[in-house]
């Protein structure tokens, strides 16, 4: 699930195209590094030889500038005097032909890395931009602060495709730095064409995480214009502000400071029960408490058939319109509509969803 007609391989071989981009981009740097060096190797041989060649006495500075003009060709006139000497002429020569090679190298190299460098970034936006519109039912995280990130990072351990959008392309680029396959879009989150690329129309959620309550509020207009079905989870600051933003779009808004307080209050009435959470949250095979919606399709059938439990996950309750029914009885019927919550990691989910696919 999350891609349109095939499976994560595709958005993995893009994403290790994406990697792979700037390749091109540091062997042409490699290429300067070397050239440049071999232009200071032949300053120091050409300053030598013009200290051999030329007449006795010859200053160290006269025979840096004459190799400095052999180089450059700039003909500025000798100031080493090789009148008399054949093999000093013959010098000359061989640094005149191998000081223009060189430089004309590093200023064609120079040259390639900064169009190089323009065509690799537009050329990584087009394939980008590809990898996002392969995406279904991805989620969009507008806003990539500390807030954004620590929803990108449960999103991606939890094996949801997400699309990060921020304006600035700073805090995106350290998150790249863990996860390099990451897809991203600078720009603000509020302005329709920024969405648009993001493709909200195959989105199943949108997290409005920005720092400011203005910026989400607009987040939550745009996204609801751009498709009503989309769910919108909005980060509010200032809890005045809430109602503001349910009545723009947003189907829950969350406030890190309310929650927070709770937080803090709950490790002291209920330790236990928060440091169960902390540490599922904290395990190695990253156990959730998750839900999975039955589709349209599915066939009705009794939780005792579908199985309520594996390795992978044990099944909490199912939800059936506003009423949640907790740990039902195998004779239980699964329908269309109905949301399962389970506890249980990524596999275990993906396996309830596989089960619940219309057969056929």
């Amino acid at each position: 699930m999350g891609q349109k007609g095939g499976g994560v391989e595709r958005i993995t071989d893009v994403r290790q195209q994406l990697v792979g981009v700037a390749a091109p981009t540091s062997r042409v740097l490699r290429r300067i590094y070397w050239a440049s060096a071999a232009l200071v190797l032949l300053l120091l041989v050409g300053t030598a030889g013009f200290l051999h060649y030329g007449p006795a006495g010859t200053p160290l500075s006269d025979a840096f500038y004459m190799t400095a003009i052999t180089i450059t060709t700039v003909g500025y006139g000798e100031v080493v005097d090789l009148s008399h000497s054949h093999g000093g002429r013959l010098f000359a020569a061989f640094v005149s032909f191998a000081g223009f090679g060189t430089v004309t190298f590093i200023f064609s190299s120079l040259t390639v890395f900064f169009l190089e460098t323009d065509l690799n970034e537009a050329l990584r936006r087009r394939r980008m931009e590809k990898a996002i519109r392969k995406l279904h039912s991805h989620y969009i995280v507008c806003g990539f602060g500390r807030v954004g990130r620590n929803v990108a990072i449960e999103l991606q351990v939890t094996n949801h495709r997400f699309v990060a959008v921020d304006t600035e392309v700073g805090e995106i680029e350290r998150f790249l730095e863990r996860y390099p396959g990451l897809l991203y879009i600078q720009g603000d989150a509020s302005d329709d064409d920024v969405l648009v690329r993001a493709d909200i129309a195959d989105a199943k959620g949108v997290f409005a995480v920005t720092g400011d309550d203005s910026r989400n509020l607009m987040i939550c207009l745009t996204a609801k214009q751009l498709n009503p079905t989309v769910r919108v989870v909005a980060r509010c600051h200032e809890l005045r502000n809430a109602d503001k933003l349910r009545k723009a779009g947003a189907d829950v808004v969350v406030s890190p400071d309310f929650t927070g307080g709770m937080r803090i209050a709950s490790s002291m009435i209920r330790p236990q029960v928060v440091s169960f959470l902390d540490e599922m949250l904290r395990s190695e095979v990253k156990t959730r408490i998750d839900e999975v919606s039955v589709p349209g399709g599915f066939e009705p059938c009794t939780l005792g058939e579908l199985g309520r439990r594996s390795p992978h996950y044990v099944l909490l309750g199912v939800r059936v319109g506003s009423e949640m029914h907790f740990n039902p009885p195998d004779e239980f019927r699964i329908e269309p509509g109905q949301t399962l919550i389970l506890m249980g990691n990524a596999s275990g989910r993906v396996a309830l969803e596989s089960a619940l696919l219309p057969a056929g």
